[in-house]
């Protein structure tokens, strides 16, 4: 006797994904082992991003991917419908990234394939308005009314 108890002890509790416990939908065991190992592509020396990662960190950084993916792709969706889409493009996400200016700001310097540029055209380039509408209308003013009396 090996001291094991009795043969029928409690069952054992179904796994629960740290995802699923977090309410997220970015996987938190990927991003955690992530976090621990270097990049496959990587050939430097270094083996680890960091020695230690602690239980909470891959929590929040899904958090914050899962916010900023939710975030991109609501305003890429906008720009879409406004372009009677019904999928979206590339050019819908620069679009999205462009027009929203703390996105800009983080994605700054990040170039979206086949996104195209924003609609701009420099004020001097514009034709001069003219006036036209001025001398069309005839000159009848207030003060020429009076002194005709």
């Amino acid at each position: 006797m090996s001291g094991r108890g009795k043969t029928g002890g409690k069952a054992r509790a179904k796994a629960k994904s740290r995802s699923s416990r977090a309410g997220l939908q970015f996987p938190v065991g990927r991003v955690h082992r992530l976090l621990r190992k270097e990049s496959a592509r990587s050939r430097t020396s270094q083996l680890y991003y960091a020695e230690r990662v602690g239980a909470g960190a891959p929590v929040y950084l899904a958090a914050v991917l899962e916010y900023l993916t939710a975030e991109i792709l609501e305003l890429a969706g906008n720009a879409a419908r406004d372009n009677k889409k019904t999928r979206i493009i590339p050019r819908h996400l620069q679009l999205a990234v462009r027009n929203d200016e703390e996105l800009n700001k983080l994605l700054g310097g990040v170039t979206i394939a086949q996104g195209g540029v924003l609609p701009n055209i420099q004020a001097v380039l514009l034709p001069k308005k003219t006036e036209k509408v001025a001398n069309l209308a005839p000159n009848t003013s207030n003060s020429e009314q009076l002194s005709s009396d």
